[in-house]
């Protein structure tokens, strides 16, 4: 007797009715999950040695090198130490851990809704975040918590939002893609208007500035105690998308063909909307909101291994980790000393690469 699992097929349909691009056409998985295991290291490395101050490449990585050993540093050495290893290197990691997250939360929204526009934020997540890292910018809210002021509200902020849209959104019938969309759309905006005149009623003009470059994406604030947080909650992410899988493919191929298969639609995308939310609270509340990684990733990934969500959950988050450790480079030398958000470069990358996906005839959006 065939078990749930031999019956939810390998990969879902895209929208012609085939089995997505032809095997031929496909990048090697083996080979591009090795090239972007290397290429994350090397990323890292050079996000600790890159920057305005002047470090030589061999000073930086031995400063590297004594951190992770644990090696000795001369008295001489250790601003240079401080700056290597105590602000460029846990900014690069958390640029990582934030990349990763936004990549592999994106997939998942995306076969979710089944819409090939969505992503981490369409759930009003990240905009409910920025009502609470607002309140500390400018009012001074959370003031007791010290440095972890602005992570806990925003992440307290983000649960709330999850819970309001998905008090809004459930049906006796359950989640439906539509509301869910809808729903997170509304709240966005309404959560928007909320940040937006918080700005606007800001008496400094620095707290204003700093609550802008928030909502645009940042990393400026990244520090090692900021790491195993976000870190944990995208690893748990990871493992319960790829985990849940063949279930994903199921769900993509619409609910009824679910249904047939075995699998609860309503209760999969229960578990997906806790999934994203949580996930996209945590690094939202790190960084900021950084926009398109979540949308132009999964589908960049789906172009080069298919749509299979098996494939795709092995490359999107190494590929959104290494795009936004480069990204946060250069935002930190593009106009060095000064700091552009993280979200102008991604959308200065993201609109151009979707407009050449979009003139692609071979690709199909991943059937989503």
């Amino acid at each position: 007797m065939a078990t749930l699992r031999d019956r939810i097929p390998a990969a879902p349909p895209d929208r012609t009715g085939n089995s997505g691009p032809p095997p031929a056409r496909r990048a090697s998985l083996p080979l591009l999950v090795a090239g972007l295991c290397v290429a994350l290291p090397v990323s890292l490395a050079c996000g600790a040695c890159i920057g305005a101050s002047g470090l030589s490449w061999s000073e930086a990585l031995h400063h590297l090198w004594a951190g992770l050993t644990g090696g000795t540093i001369d008295a001489d050495d250790v601003a240079a130490y401080t700056i290597v290893w105590e602000l460029r290197f846990p900014r690069a990691v958390l640029a990582a851990v934030v990349g990763a997250g936004l990549a592999s939360v994106g997939v998942a929204v995306q076969a979710m809704v089944r819409n090939a526009l969505a992503d981490p934020f369409v759930l009003g997540i990240s905009s409910g975040a920025a009502v609470g890292a607002n309140a500390v910018l400018i009012f001074g809210a959370f003031g007791a918590l010290g440095l972890w002021a602005l992570s806990t509200a925003a992440f307290l902020s983000a649960l709330a939002a999850m819970v309001l849209v998905y008090a809004v959104a459930r049906t006796p019938r359950g989640l439906t893609p539509l509301r869910l969309v809808l729903t997170g759309t509304a709240m966005y905006y309404g959560f928007s208007a909320v940040t937006t005149f918080m700005v606007f009623a800001a008496e400094h003009g620095e707290a204003a500035r700093s609550a802008m470059m928030w909502l645009l994406g940042s990393l400026g604030g990244a520090n090692w105690s900021s790491v195993p947080i976000a870190a944990g909650a995208v690893l748990g992410g990871i493992l319960h998308l790829g985990w849940s899988a063949r279930r994903l493919n199921a769900l993509a191929m619409g609910d009824e063909t679910a249904a047939a298969l075995g699998v609860d639609p309503g209760r999969l995308r229960k578990e997906l909307f806790l999934t994203a939310s949580a996930v996209t609270g945590a690094v939202v509340a790190v960084s900021g909101a950084i926009g398109f990684v979540g949308l132009m990733v999964p589908h960049a990934a789906r172009m080069l291994v298919g749509a299979d969500h098996r494939r795709l959950l092995a490359v999107a988050p190494l590929g959104g980790a290494v795009l936004l450790v480069w990204v946060d480079i250069l935002s930190r030398v593009v106009l060095a000393p000064a700091e552009l958000p993280l979200g102008v470069l991604t959308a200065a990358i993201g609109v151009p690469c979707f407009v050449l996906l979009m003139r692609r005839r071979t690709y199909t959006f991943g059937g989503v």
